[in-house]
């Protein structure tokens, strides 16, 4: 008998990792963290054929459930695919750090100059359809910001999704950052959206894509 899974634990259990982690990765350096975007893009492409395998179990049970020929396009990757998946992890990687940037500074009567800072935000919950790229793609996004974030991607690909998001810890991993940095909701179920939606102490902001 399958256990049934307390969503609004689990949920809460990786909010409470990705506030952790998002101390230590706001304050990393921009050596490090695209020292971290280039060991995700080496591990995406070291892990082709399990990604691909991956993949192909998803596309296998979409077709199954009779998913149309345009859902299913959007859901399989190819090697090609895969290669342009590292390929864009390594172009975030290339981008200005924007963390730390100062911009509106004016001086006031008083004599003292005030400024705008870019500052992580903390934690962001992502929302995504059955596009297993966007799981590369948001976590190098978030990293390269200094922001952790909790993925939830469409179910349909929740097994792609699985083989990418290991492959994004990895390469935190091997940079010396928190692997917790980039969490990924393996619930299915849709109640863990709702979930994270109200995880206020632990999410800073809900981005849908």
């Amino acid at each position: 008998m399958e256990q049934k899974v307390d969503v609004a634990r689990a949920v809460r259990e990786l909010g409470i990792a990705a506030r952790s982690a998002a101390r230590d990765l706001a304050r990393a350096t921009t050596e490090a963290k695209n020292r971290a975007l280039g060991a995700v893009a080496a591990e995406i492409r070291s892990n082709e054929k399990n990604i691909l395998n991956a993949n192909a179990g998803d596309v296998e049970q979409a077709r199954a459930v009779g998913c149309d020929a345009a859902f299913v396009d959007r859901l399989t990757l190819t090697p090609k695919l895969v290669e342009q998946m590292a390929a864009g992890v390594e172009q975030v990687a290339s981008l200005p750090d924007p963390v730390g940037e100062i911009s509106q500074k004016v001086k006031r009567p008083t004599g003292i100059e005030v400024a705008r800072m870019r500052v992580p935000l903390g934690v962001i919950g992502i929302i995504y359809e059955s596009r297993p790229n966007v799981t590369a793609d948001a976590a190098a996004l978030c990293i390269k910001s200094g922001n952790a974030s909790i993925l939830r991607g469409g179910s349909e690909a929740i097994e792609s999704n699985r083989a990418i998001a290991a492959c994004v810890r990895a390469g935190l991993k091997s940079a010396g950052l928190p692997e917790a940095a980039v969490q990924l909701i393996v619930i299915t179920d849709r109640a863990a959206v709702g979930e994270l939606i109200r995880l206020r102490e632990y999410v800073d902001i809900i981005v849908p894509r």
